[in-house]
């Protein structure tokens, strides 16, 4: 690695996140990226109304664009536009919350007009699986009661899995599909031997190890790893799935996870694109102010969210 904005950008995050906060306990390790994610928050941009509630019991956070003051004034209200996107935030399923990723979400609907809704789901090992899952998938179904309403699915790192996750449970339970799925570096099969879990086990950011503790952390019994909610990748029938934009970190050991998923949704006969960061690491989406790449690679999510289905 060579960037010296991303360069920067990891000694920045590691002086409030050090590597060791992934191993570190839950309370602890919250404590640590909470206040990493408090140095790195942006003001919020000017034309979004933002508000709290209660969705099927599970509090989660709209970001509104205002016509009058956002410059993505179409809303999408018609019948083939997406009127909203369910936003599954990342963290290993352990850290993370409506706080953590709350300029993330801000800016995805400043930048494309479209009504973002976050999920603060359940966390681990306090909850483990299905708890996560559940929660966003029952606000998922809340917000589709009419089925007039079309929406998207997006997440990045954990919440990139339960993204994938909750498409493959409305198709399997006969639910109103999403019109896409947006995955952000993503895991999604837990391979210890793909290339990119060898090749960057120690990788700034997220280990191949931290990897590995975080799902044992999710699953109480790693019984359950095989289980298609868990492991979207280890699906054999991949088909009628909504189609996908998934954008990989290449300094990841999650990177090759995502690239599988696109192929084999491709063979499945889904529509699929692929985007790997050369240069970037796991969490990048946090460098977007500070660094070109992120900044590009932020800008192809927020088309993406404008464009898929």
């Amino acid at each position: 690695m060579t960037d010296p904005e991303i360069l920067k950008f990891i000694a920045e995050t590691e002086s409030f996140y050090p590597p060791e906060a992934n191993m570190a306990s839950s309370e602890e390790n919250r404590g640590y990226y909470d206040a990493m994610c408090a140095y790195f928050r942006i003001e919020r941009p000017q034309g979004i109304d933002v508000f709290d509630e209660t969705i099927a019991g599970i509090s989660v956070r709209r970001y509104r664009p205002n016509p009058a003051n956002s410059p993505a004034s179409e809303l999408g209200t018609d019948g083939n536009k997406t009127t909203f996107a369910l936003f599954a935030h990342g963290g290993g399923f352990v850290v993370g919350s409506l706080e953590s990723h709350d300029d993330v979400c801000a800016e995805l609907a400043h930048e494309t007009g479209i009504e973002v809704i976050a999920v603060d789901y359940r966390l681990s090992p306090e909850h483990v699986y299905p708890a996560a899952l559940d929660d966003v998938a029952v606000v998922w179904q809340a917000l589709n009661i009419s089925g007039k309403r079309k929406g998207i699915v997006i997440g990045d790192s954990a919440g990139g899995n339960l993204a994938a996750a909750l498409c493959l449970r409305a198709r399997d339970r006969n639910w109103i599909m999403p019109k896409g799925q947006i995955l952000i570096y993503p895991g999604l099969g837990w391979d210890k031997d793909l290339p990119s879990r060898l090749e960057h086990a120690n990788a700034p950011m997220l280990s191949s190890a931290d990897v590995d503790y975080y799902l044992s952390l999710y699953l109480g019994s790693m019984d359950q790893r095989q289980h298609q909610d868990v492991s979207p990748l280890l699906v054999e029938d991949l088909s009628e799935l909504p189609e996908a934009f998934i954008v990989t970190a290449d300094i990841d050991p999650l990177r090759d996870d995502g690239k599988l998923y696109a192929q084999r949704l491709q063979q499945a006969g889904v529509k699929a694109r692929w985007r790997n960061e050369e240069q970037l690491v796991h969490g990048y989406l946090r460098a977007r102010h500070q660094s070109w790449r992120a900044r590009e690679s932020f800008a192809a999510i927020c088309d993406a969210l404008c464009h898929i289905g």
